[in-house]
């Protein structure tokens, strides 16, 4: 089909097909060395068996030859003709064994040239023994009257000689088929010894060469994944398993580094998590400790901090005649407007200290207060809203944009009250750390089931440190020198009995920072404070943007 992707297969087999070329070469060079051995072995075998035969053959044969001799002494000439005509009986009788022994070589193919010479000579031979048995029935007597053997006799003589000469020539050539059957088998036997000399050494060059190979293609990234793996199990997620062997064994290695990576990145997020948990259970035994101290002494340093301040506003009142008369005094006496503007600014400076460490009480004495309070259906979107409407006469805000576009609209169940401090700290926060002509987007939005509401400044940023301590309490780094470090705990102790999360991250000094607060849609919790029930959230596409 056009458009899809063809994924190789063939990689997938490669590893076997590099054991099953190497078990082929193996079994090849078995076969090879078999196969020599055992035409070695059956070439030995048949000229065994050939030389048995043809030993056989040979007895019988030089048994002909010497019952064709004959007796050494001198006999009777009754009984020489009587035993010579036995003898030619008897060569008869153990030429047709012969014949057979023959046929039956033959046949088992051990006759060197296939039988054919020894049966031409039997065959002569034959002829001669039947002219033999023909001159002893005449049994002519010498012309001269001396008596001599048959077989020497002028009639006999030439027959028997001929006779004679066809067992010798059979026995020859018996000799010569036996040592042209060695000759045969010695020739095989060497060229069988030279196939098992060749194929032991392809044996020995190709195990050499698989046991090169299959360190390349098997044990050394055997032990390649074996190392990494042991890193691994150390804790060292950073160094990958790097092979090229483009096997099965390769897919395993990257597979495992993706499996690394993953593990990798999980116990990085594990550890921030760890950590995390750690700096807000850090912050709860704070928060714990903060709440025993406000509400211990919140009354006890209002008392006195109400005095201050009464006394102070008194005193200001009682001295408004004398700082009159002073600034009317001619300049450069020792009681001139100089003076009366240093008493108004102690003064000035003493109120507005003591309404600062009221307003710092007033804050502790409101965190010690927990429990749940109520939430309630709130349009997200006018919260914000209504917080820039505030927002936008402070003097903070004077020369710098703020932008609000949301693209949805989203109903959620919070505090509206708990959640509209939350956003005026953080555009507070934002507008302190901008010069003039700086802008601050804040973005509106769902995820999954909770709403992201980010503030993007474009600010003096802050370092990791900062970052690391900017939700800790009595933490500032305010540019202006009046925060409290109490906005962002606050903030983030919010969010937190929200069931949300509240993040700061910033690319660095004088690169802006983003503040990124996720609340959940639904309530965590089975009802509000009143015990009513949770509605469904709400969330719709928006209308159109607006911008502060």
């Amino acid at each position: 089909m056009r458009g899809m992707e063809v994924i190789p297969v063939a990689r997938q087999r490669r590893l076997r097909y590099k054991l099953m070329l190497g078990l082929g070469l193996v079994v090849s060079s078995i076969l090879l060395l078999v196969a020599g051995t055992l035409f070695g072995i059956r070439a030995y075998t048949t000229t065994v068996r050939t030389t048995e035969w043809k030993m056989v053959e040979l007895e019988l044969v030089s048994s002909l030859v010497e019952t064709l001799k004959g007796p050494d002494q001198q006999i009777a000439a009754v009984a020489e003709v009587r035993e010579f005509e036995q003898d030619l009986e008897v060569v008869e009788t153990k030429l047709a064994e012969f014949r057979r022994i023959n046929a039956d070589t033959v046949m088992r193919g051990l006759d060197p040239d296939g039988g054919d010479l020894e049966a031409g000579l039997v065959s002569q031979l034959e002829g001669h023994l039947k002219k033999l048995h023909e001159a002893v029935k005449e049994n002519k007597p010498e012309e001269d009257g001396v008596t001599v053997p048959i077989r020497l006799k002028k009639h006999v003589k030439p027959h028997y000689d001929e006779a004679r000469r066809c067992t010798e020539h059979l026995r020859m050539a018996l000799i010569d088929d036996i040592q042209t059957g060695i000759k045969q088998s010695n020739k095989v036997i060497n060229r069988s010894i030279w196939v098992v000399r060749i194929a032991t050494f392809w044996a020995i060059v190709l195990t050499l060469t698989l046991l090169y190979y299959f360190r390349v293609w098997m044990f050394t990234p055997i032990r390649q994944l074996q190392a990494g793996i042991s890193r691994v199990h150390g804790g060292d997620f950073e160094h990958p398993i790097k092979l090229e062997s483009g096997d099965e064994l390769q897919e395993l290695a990257d597979e495992f580094n993706a499996m690394t990576a993953r593990l990798g990145a999980t116990y990085a997020d594990l550890a921030r998590q760890v950590n995390e948990r750690s700096r807000q259970l850090v912050r709860s035994e704070r928060m714990v400790s903060v709440g025993f101290l406000a509400a211990g002494v919140s009354h006890e340093i209002n008392n006195p901090l109400a005095s201050i301040l009464f006394c102070s506003e008194a005193l200001e009142r009682r001295l408004q005649d004398v700082l009159d008369e002073m600034n009317s005094a001619p300049a450069g006496s020792a009681s001139g407007p100089a003076e009366a503007e240093v008493l108004t600014r102690y003064l000035k400076m003493i109120q507005q200290e003591a309404l600062r460490c009221k307003e710092i009480t007033t804050k502790l004495l409101d965190f010690s207060r927990t429990g749940e309070k109520k939430r309630e259906a709130t349009d997200l979107g006018a919260l914000v809203r209504g917080v820039l409407e505030v927002a936008r006469h402070l003097p903070n805000c004077r020369g710098k944009n703020i932008v609000f576009e949301p693209t949805e609209y989203i109903v959620a169940q919070v505090n509206s009250q708990d959640l509209k401090s939350v956003i005026l700290n953080m555009i507070v926060n934002a507008l302190d750390s901008m010069d003039e002509g700086g802008k601050l987007a804040i973005s509106l939005r769902t995820v999954g089931d909770s709403v992201e509401l980010a503030f993007n400044d474009t600010g003096c940023g802050m370092t990791p440190d900062v970052l690391q301590n900017i939700f800790e309490p009595f933490f500032t780094k305010s540019r202006t020198g009046k925060g409290t470090g109490l906005g962002l705990f606050i903030s983030h102790q919010i969010i937190d009995q929200h069931g949300g999360t509240i993040e700061a991250t910033s690319p660095g000094p004088g690169l802006g920072s983003t503040f990124t607060v996720h609340v959940p849609l639904r309530d965590s919790g089975t009802g509000n404070a009143e015990g009513g029930s949770n509605p469904e959230p709400v969330v719709l596409p928006f209308p159109g943007a607006r911008a502060a």
